[in-house]
């Protein structure tokens, strides 16, 4: 059997390997259209690579995909987390969990992994060419014809498509030519620009618990950190990973809505300041911070609420106290644009996911063709997620298409 792999990335590299460890008879030929196959692996986690995330229950771990969280919920109960750590154990490969439940390599090394995966190729007979790209598909299940880069053609039996999902990924235009609807890509993952005084010189400061909102999206509070050019932290990249396309269509500005007192309500906030003001009724505001909030940041949201650097707690006002608790539980901020999350470039979009079967990861359109990766219309956020589903979704691709051969039966 004769198999090509269209993208040497995480999930067309795993699922090669699934392919020949399952079925060693299969011809495997992974093409990659650059010189460096595995590249966002290799920088992953600030070159440790974040390789899965230690949450091994499918129902609680598709919460955090924004699109493709029904879809992945079998293929979770199969290979999840679990198997990801059994995986890489058995071939000598030795996980660890940190306290946010990220995993890394005990190296803290992405080359660890990257040579693993290429060694794992290798014992399973999976040939990888580098600088290779494919420019059309064309056939059906048995006799596929695939036009290379090289000016060569390559033929196949069964075909993944594993290239990605940027707008420029060559896969989905394969795809679409097959008769697939293709949802545009747009980033998932970013952060946010804000040009705003209350912001100012704060650079590095985090707020481990607050939250924000931009058109009717509202989730869970987490930690926000102030950047250089604005906001960033789980909160916020969660935020644009479920708002990706609204916040797309907007251009890139919005007006975000932050609470730094969260859980609070501005009416709960006020109420807390009022209760607390007896305590210290000479001190002044802007020295006394009752709601834990970091100092220099407490400062600027008096500052913008308009009460004076000498107001003293037992002088201010009632206006003045409501002003500051809508400052703190809830400031808007202009946002202006956004900036990616360091190297890990993720999108929502690509193929339509109801068009695949995720049993197989096999088209419903196309048999003999098959998809793992960010080429379909999935994704994570950030946390060692957008790996998960690239193993989880290679692996059924990789088995399927070896138990096509019979090599499962």
């Amino acid at each position: 059997m004769r198999i090509v792999v269209v993208g040497g990335g995480a999930a067309g590299v795993f699922a090669a390997i699934a392919c020949g460890e399952a079925c060693p008879s299969a011809d495997i030929l992974v093409c990659e259209a650059t010189e460096h196959p595995l590249a966002k692996v290799r920088v992953s986690g600030g070159g440790r690579c974040n390789v899965t995330h230690a949450c091994f229950e499918p129902g609680e771990l598709v919460q955090n995909y924004p699109r493709g969280s029904r879809e992945l919920l079998g293929p979770f109960h199969r290979f999840g987390p679990r198997e990801t750590f059994a995986w890489f154990g058995g071939r000598g490969v030795e996980l660890k969990t940190e306290g946010d439940g990220r995993v890394f390599p005990t190296t803290d090394d992405s080359r660890t992994i990257v040579d693993c995966l290429f060694e794992a190729a290798r014992r399973a007979g999976v040939r990888l060419r580098k600088g290779c790209g494919v420019l059309s598909i064309s056939g059906r299940r048995g006799g596929f014809t695939l036009k290379l880069g090289t000016g060569e053609t390559a033929v196949a039996d069964r075909v993944l498509i594993a290239t990605g999902g940027n707008r420029s990924s060559g896969g989905l235009a394969m795809a679409a030519a097959l008769g697939h609807s293709i949802v545009p890509p747009v980033p998932s993952l970013f952060t946010f620009h804000i040009d705003d005084p209350r912001l100012k010189g704060l650079e590095g400061l985090s707020v481990p618990c607050a939250k924000a909102s931009v058109r009717g999206i509202d989730l869970a509070p987490g930690p926000i950190l102030i950047t250089h050019w604005g906001l960033s932290g789980p909160a916020i990249l969660r935020l644009s990973a479920w708002g990706a396309r609204e916040l797309h269509e907007a251009g890139y500005r919005f007006t975000l809505r932050v609470n730094w007192a969260s859980p609070r309500t501005i009416d709960e906030t006020e109420a807390a300041l009022a209760a607390d003001r007896p305590a210290h009724p000479k001190r002044r505001v802007a020295a006394v911070n009752p709601l834990g909030i970091p100092v220099r940041l407490w400062e600027r949201l008096c500052s913008a609420a308009g009460v004076p650097e000498v107001a003293v707690w037992a002088g201010i006002s009632k206006a003045a106290l409501r002003a500051l608790a809508a400052q703190i539980a809830a400031g808007d901020f202009l946002v202006t644009g956004k900036s990616l999350f360091k190297e890990e470039f993720v999108t929502c979009g690509g193929v339509r996911l109801s068009e695949v079967d995720f049993a197989t990861m096999e088209s419903r359109f196309c048999p003999g063709v098959h998809f793992a990766g960010e080429v379909l219309d999935i994704d994570g956020v950030t946390g060692g997620f957008n790996f998960q589903s690239a193993w989880t979704t290679g692996w059924h691709a990789g088995r399927a298409m070896a138990a096509a051969d019979g090599a499962l039966s």
